[in-house]
């Protein structure tokens, strides 16, 4: 069993790898992935809404500068037994200076060990898999594969993902598993208030560490609120700890749970 200290330990040590060190990652669904499925019949449509205050001033190659983007994205998950789910992504984005445009779709199967197998951590595989227009990401066909970590212990709640990505199609296409990791760390402060440190980043290859200057490494303070079983709601405020990748993000997540 995970001890307060332990998860304690824990967070700090998420700050300090976020200090120190990332390959790139997109900012459209910003999440750390919880165990749970979503329940049989049930759908959640979720808005993910982001802005990039501070990012990219350039075109890098085919791609866009990321600076002052808005990203939307529409998530549709369904529950089709107590332990497996299907979802399905659109991505939408509006670069600084023009229209909201189509960035493209993505679809993620997810199965998790079920609870009356008594493991003592809850664990879930996702895997995703989709299609990106070039301009906005330069590996246009990408897989990933998600394995997720989580436990509850009192009002402490930790979440790992030790996230495997692979570009398809693209110029990265020939390079190994790119290393992603993603934590969470949240503490209710309420039955209805839990707060949380989000990190995100990017390591290099499961092959090579890319340099320090390259990697990209993400801190986000986070609120999230309970307004009921059919609703999820997250707010963050994110800043980039080292020279690569962009640099300041806000973020939303507003999700509604319909069926049984």
């Amino acid at each position: 069993m995970i001890s307060r200290k332990h998860v304690s330990v824990l967070a700090a040590l998420v700050v300090v790898l976020a200090s120190k060190s990332v390959s790139a990652q997109e900012n459209y669904e910003i999440q750390v992935y919880p165990s749970e499925t979503m329940p049989k019949g049930v759908t959640m449509f979720e808005l993910h809404s982001n802005y990039t205050l501070k990012g990219s001033r350039t075109s890098s190659g085919l791609e866009l500068p990321t600076n002052h983007q808005v990203h939307e994205t529409l998530e549709i998950t369904h529950g089709f037994s107590s332990w497996t789910e299907l979802g399905f992504y659109w991505f939408m984005a509006k670069p600084q200076g023009g229209n909201f445009q189509w960035v493209g779709t993505h679809i993620r199967p997810r199965f998790r060990v079920p609870e009356g197998w008594g493991w003592p951590v809850g664990v879930s595989i996702s895997q995703e898999i989709g299609y990106s227009v070039a301009k906005f990401s330069g590996d246009t066909w990408t897989y990933e594969l998600r394995p997720i970590v989580d436990k509850q212990v009192g009002p402490w709640y930790v979440s790992l993902n030790p996230v495997l990505a692979k570009s398809l199609r693209g110029p990265n296409a020939s390079q190994a598993f790119d290393f992603t990791p993603n934590v969470d760390v949240g503490y209710d402060l309420t039955s209805k208030v839990n707060i949380a440190a989000e990190y995100y980043g990017a390591t290099g290859t499961i092959r090579e560490v890319a340099p320090i200057a390259e990697q990209e490494h993400m801190l986000f303070g986070a609120v999230n609120i309970d307004f009921g079983p059919q609703w999820e709601f997250n707010l963050a405020y994110g800043n980039g700890l080292t020279a690569a990748g962009d640099k300041s993000i806000v973020k939303m997540i507003l999700g509604r749970r319909i069926g049984k």
